[in-house]
């Protein structure tokens, strides 16, 4: 697959809340990072914060603009779902970084504070 296929599959199994298939997306030493928090690093706990501590849940993403430029892919759309148990909707922009057609970093922006 190309990287703005992955890009696209994963918020479809994000969205599925299938994890196992997610995480073998990415490197093994993927680095995720999102402002105000600390990154993620590694597959294992990638595995862990998807399971346990994401603080998004029973939602879907609407991808609005998937972008493209070699080995980086930018995603812009907007999240409809719940956070910590209420309803939300939050625009979001991520970037992802490929290397050898998996992600190896991927950084996350939204209008929100802390997701």
């Amino acid at each position: 697959m190309e990287p703005a296929q992955v890009a696209r599959r994963y918020y479809e199994l994000v969205d599925e809340e299938a994890y196992e298939e997610l995480v073998g997306l990415f490197t093994k030493d993927v680095t995720y990072e999102r402002p105000g928090q600390e990154s993620i690093d590694g597959r294992a706990v990638l595995r862990q914060f998807y399971d346990r501590d994401r603080p998004l849940s029973n939602g879907e993403h609407e991808l609005d603009s998937v972008v493209s430029d070699g080995d980086i892919v930018a995603v812009r759309g907007t999240f409809r779902g719940e956070q910590d148990g209420h309803q939300v909707e939050l625009g979001f922009a991520d970037f992802h970084e490929f290397e050898d057609g998996k992600i190896a970093r991927r950084y996350t922006f939204t209008d929100r504070d802390t997701v």
